[in-house]
């Protein structure tokens, strides 16, 4: 399996020297690549995603990535701002899925923001819709006829996309406790009401798959008031870029939160959700968790080796129920203490 590796920004390259530590205590026949991304890559060549950067993506069966930002660029034109990199690839690679989890590991209950017996029920994943929405849609600025500066970004999606991400939860679904929620706000928005319609006629052909459906409001307040509940949750861009993140805090922190992006065959983007942390890039403080088990989502969605992705889940669990923690959760544990005392567990 070709791998390519992104570090990016901030912390990106700190984490991503951890799971690479996991990766080589695993023994498996992989190729690694490298490139620049993100305010790195703009830095060298002037722009976020330069071509020999999405070359080798094109050419990679899986992508491990850092993180983007730096706030160094926040002057700069939006189409060349470092958070494009990630866009750029998702549209140029068809990256229309994220899968995001979300459980709480045993010994963490106290770290949820919930009260413990509430956090101790989680365990769900969000599929979130990459492609489209207002992240996507036309937007702009313009001059209103009083003379005002208005801001506009164009919320949109077709039903083919609806469909496909929709067939995706569904599976997933399967895999799980059979229990599907697609999130929306039909009851104002005309996207929603299209996206809750084409969900419905998806629903016939999983008919072992209870499905149901909430407003974002709703499930954002049902989220903390009684997170077990919730099996998979379906939902667009924006919603679930908002939902996944309020799931972390739920989980006790950012930092050990995994996401994969995957496109209509086995190649995708793996990547932690917490972002590039610039205010901490460079002390050896950052919780390296979510980019090891990122390197585990990868192994199970484009690798097919559930093995592999088992063990370094397992060898997390362990670290932490053993009592690691880094500064996110009141602990004194740096990044490389962390990851070697995940590659501990692995030797055995």
């Amino acid at each position: 399996m070709k791998i390519l590796l992104l570090a990016g920004d901030g912390i990106g390259p700190e984490i991503m020297a951890e799971a690479e530590k996991v990766l080589a205590a695993l023994n498996l026949t992989v190729t690694l690549d490298r490139a620049l991304v993100g305010g790195a890559a703009y830095e060298a060549t002037g722009h976020p995603l330069p071509p020999e950067t999405l070359a080798k993506a094109e050419a990679a069966d899986a992508i491990l990535f850092g993180a983007v930002g730096d706030p160094r660029f926040d002057s700069v034109e939006r189409h060349l701002r470092p958070e494009q990199a990630i866009l750029g690839l998702r549209s140029e690679l068809g990256l229309f899925a994220n899968l995001r989890p979300a459980k709480l590991f045993a010994g963490l209950e106290d770290s949820s923001a919930l009260r413990p017996e509430v956090a101790a029920a989680i365990d769900l994943l969000i599929v979130r819709e990459l492609n489209g929405d207002v992240y996507f849609g036309e937007k702009g600025t313009r001059t209103t006829a009083s003379g005002e500066r208005e801001g506009y970004d164009v919320m949109s999606y077709s039903e083919s996309e609806v469909r496909r991400i929709a067939h995706v939860a569904f599976r997933a679904a399967q895999g799980r406790q059979k229990r599907l929620c697609s999130v929306d706000k039909a009851n104002v928005l005309e996207t929603s009401q299209l996206w809750r319609d084409v969900v419905i006629e998806v629903a016939a052909d999983y008919p072992d798959v209870a499905l149901t459906h909430m407003y974002v409001d709703n499930a954002a307040m049902q989220l903390v008031r009684n997170p077990g509940q919730f099996d998979v949750v379906v939902t667009g861009n924006l919603f679930g870029d908002i939902l996944s993140d309020q799931a972390s805090m739920c989980v006790g922190s950012i930092g050990l939160l995994a996401s994969a992006s995957l496109s209509e065959g086995k190649q995708g983007l793996y990547e932690p959700i917490h972002g590039s942390a610039p205010d901490i890039a460079g002390k050896g403080i950052a919780n390296p968790l979510a980019m090891i088990l990122s390197l585990a989502m990868l192994l199970r969605h484009s690798g097919g080796d559930e093995a592999s992705a088992a063990r370094i889940e397992t060898a997390v669990g362990q670290v932490l129920a053993d009592g690691c923690r880094g500064a996110d959760l009141g602990g004194n544990m740096g990044t490389a203490a962390l990851g070697d005392a995940v590659v501990s567990v692995l030797n055995g």
